[in-house]
């Protein structure tokens, strides 16, 4: 190739670079545009909705604000506590729906658990000599005791006789009654 080819040549090139530069540039200038414009649109579309947004929360704290209070119910405007003879029926309604969905089996055993006779045993029994202290110590008592004296007896090679453990959840229980019945001295029915 001559030196003219050459130059023609590169003048070609130099001038597609530089079409090609002016082509990217006005793509450019043209993709800028149309975000800019869809950025304001954008903009405009969220004001709107945010005027529209207090527009509705103002109409809806206006009707709140108009509403006549609700009507009270009979059972909210019953005054006073609630009596036993109330509980009572409360209860047995929650039985029967519950004793509906039973076995007759279970249905029996039921019956027979929730019968009133049971439920004052229980009571008085939960109440006084089957407290959850002197249960709880009762048997902590009885644990620690016979573990100590199962690995001495079996140092020392004597047989244990049973009662061992009896005892020791008796003691552990008299403890417990103890200082329920102490702690119930000094700061007063509190707990229960």
């Amino acid at each position: 190739m001559t030196e003219k080819e050459n130059n023609r040549h590169s003048y070609n090139h130099e001038q597609k670079r530089d079409d090609t530069h002016e082509l990217a540039n006005e793509r450019r200038e043209s993709i800028r545009g149309t975000l800019e414009h869809a950025e304001q649109d954008h903009k405009e579309k969220i004001r709107s909705s945010e005027h529209e947004a207090l527009r509705e929360a103002q109409k809806l704290a206006e009707q709140h604000t108009n509403k006549e209070p609700p009507s009270v119910s009979p059972a909210e405007k019953r005054r006073g506590p609630i009596t036993k003879k109330q509980l009572g029926n409360s209860f047995d309604t929650q039985m029967e729906h519950a004793q509906e969905q039973m076995n007759p089996g279970s249905k029996v055993f039921s019956k027979l658990l929730h019968s009133r006779p049971v439920e004052i045993v229980t009571e008085a029994a939960s109440s006084t000599i089957a407290r959850p202290n002197a249960l709880l110590s009762g048997s902590i008592c009885a644990f620690i005791t016979i573990t100590l004296l199962y690995f001495i007896a079996n140092h020392y090679g004597f047989p244990l006789s049973g009662f061992e453990t009896i005892g020791a959840f008796v003691v552990g229980w008299i403890i417990g009654i103890l200082y329920d019945y102490f702690s119930i001295m000094i700061r007063g029915n509190k707990n229960r």
